[in-house]
């Protein structure tokens, strides 16, 4: 035998030695605190309840489940990773009922977001805690709620300050995330244009500005004294924080974005100013998310947009052109979905896109007829146009999803809203109606013309059609004999061409 098959047995004896010595050594300590395991068959009686109630009664860490938040003081730069999540709402006023609306709203905002609801409390208070929303005593039992669950992440109805979003982190030991964040996260998932993802960000970036958590000087990136400029004796300190480096970054990127989508809003509004030379009336389909607004431009015009059963599921608007019965045409916008208590970085980032609706001539107002709760959805509309400085432009209430409805409700509803129109965009039922009162709400040309208008100017001819409202039409052998109502640019247009006295 070598020298080196020696060392090599002598290596695998001493392996096999210590094996023997530890497994050893594990069976004399099961033995002396009774965890060895027992034979298969020992424990199949009736007596497991016990070890079920001590199951129960232990705090459990399942691997692969964790928040991931081992920092809850770190700088919230991450993406929002819902997954199973407990809802948390204060009720401050209105019946418990409302109370009950506004967090199955909340449910509904988490599952389009990719949660899973597990839980929903809430709490009767004159007004949120000011230290922790809820309550140190209330969140200790949450904490007890999401350790039962297994929830990684707490979502509570309403706004939270920065130091209840804190305070509630450091209590829960899990992800706090207020319905604006929710909100939030569910536009950017949905965000496809690039003014639209541009307003997304910016939305963000507003709301995490004053939420910004970091160590404070142990996170110093430069020093003091010399290096930082040279002050002198006295001088020398931490230089600029981290949390101070991501204030001024978010910062600047906020004063970029607005410059972008100030540009975006010039285009938008050349557009409009476009539209409003040829005389093309506007008309705005605006209301709560998820009425049926999208499903509703597709049956007055054959758009083939998205259409979706989820909240916020259009962020980008979309014009499309319509005729009415009596051949004039218009156009359709479909805007953003409004909801109750929408952040107001939501409303100022989408300013630009939501002014389609403060400048049409008619504002389509869907409601949600099989909703349980359709003249408070009107309600939290009308609060959203008031900010954006369209309460005054003439609405009409359109209320959709009358296939879903029950007589009942319809009844209830229809001497609430006398005058709204009925609709169903699933099934057509109404449109025709609506395409009517349309035609009859449409601002109309306030310069009534007669002229003659030679065959070789039927683009003439056209245009008062297109634009105007023909009120009669006559061949004849000089040219087209025409009646209308036209605007201004037009009857200028056709001050060339009056008609001759029959």
């Amino acid at each position: 035998m070598t020298r080196d098959d020696a060392r090599v047995t002598l290596e695998t004896m001493t392996t096999a030695q210590n094996r023997a010595v530890l497994a050893d050594a594990q069976e004399r300590a099961e033995r002396a605190e009774g965890t060895r395991p027992a034979p298969a068959d020992q424990w199949d009686d009736d007596t497991t309840g016990s070890y079920d109630l001590e199951a129960r009664g232990a705090l459990r860490r399942v691997a692969g489940l964790s928040t991931e938040l081992a920092d809850i003081s770190e700088v919230e730069y991450r993406q929002l990773r819902l997954e199973r999540v407990v809802l948390v709402g204060v009720w401050t006023e209105g019946t418990q009922a409302d109370a009950d609306r506004s967090l199955a709203e909340l449910a509904a905002l988490a599952e389009t977001a990719g949660s899973e609801v597990l839980e929903a409390v809430s709490q009767r208070r004159d007004k949120p805690d000011a230290g922790t929303y809820v309550g140190s005593g209330k969140a200790n039992e949450i904490r007890s709620i999401v350790a039962a669950t297994g929830a990684d992440t707490v979502i509570c109805d309403g706004e939270l300050t920065p130091g209840q979003l804190n305070a509630l982190e450091k209590i829960l030991k899990v992800k706090v995330v207020d319905r604006t964040a929710l909100i939030l996260d569910i536009f950017a998932q949905h965000a496809t244009s690039r003014e639209g993802k541009a307003q997304v960000e910016l939305a963000q970036m507003q709301y995490m500005l004053p939420r910004l958590r970091g160590w404070g000087e142990s996170l110093s990136r430069q020093a003091g004294g010399r290096v930082a400029g040279g002050g002198g004796i006295g001088t020398r300190g931490p230089g600029e924080t981290k949390i101070e480096t991501d204030r001024r970054r978010i910062r600047s990127r906020v004063s970029k974005l607005r410059r972008e989508i100030a540009g975006m809003a010039t285009a938008r509004a050349t557009q409009r100013s476009a539209r409003d030379r040829n005389a093309v009336p506007g008309v705005a389909i605006a209301g709560y998310t998820n009425a049926g607004k999208s499903s509703l431009l597709n049956r007055l015009t054959g758009a083939g947009v998205l259409v979706e059963d989820a909240l916020f599921a259009t962020l980008d608007p979309t014009v499309r052109r319509a005729q009415s019965p009596d051949g004039r045409e218009y156009t359709l916008t479909d805007t953003v979905g409004f909801v109750r208590h929408l952040p107001h970085q939501l409303v100022d980032a989408f300013r630009s896109t939501l002014e389609e609706v403060a400048g049409a001539d008619l504002l389509l107002h869907v409601v949600d007829g099989s909703d349980p709760d359709p003249l408070g959805q009107i309600d939290a509309v009308h609060v959203v146009l008031g900010e954006i400085d369209a309460a005054a432009v003439p609405e009409l209430i359109v209320v959709n999803k009358v296939d879903a409805m029950t007589e009942d409700d319809v009844l209830t509803l229809r001497r609430a809203l006398p005058g709204a129109v009925w609709v169903s965009a699933r099934t057509g039922e109404g449109i025709e109606a609506l395409r009517e009162v349309l035609a009859a709400r449409l601002p109309h040309p306030d310069v009534e013309v007669e002229v003659l208008v030679p065959y070789d100017r039927g683009d003439l001819v056209a245009r008062v059609h297109r634009d105007g409202e023909v009120l009669s039409e006559l061949h004849e052998a000089a040219g087209t004999r025409l009646t209308a109502r036209v605007d201004g640019g037009l009857a200028a247009a056709l001050e060339g061409f009056a008609a001759p006295v029959a």
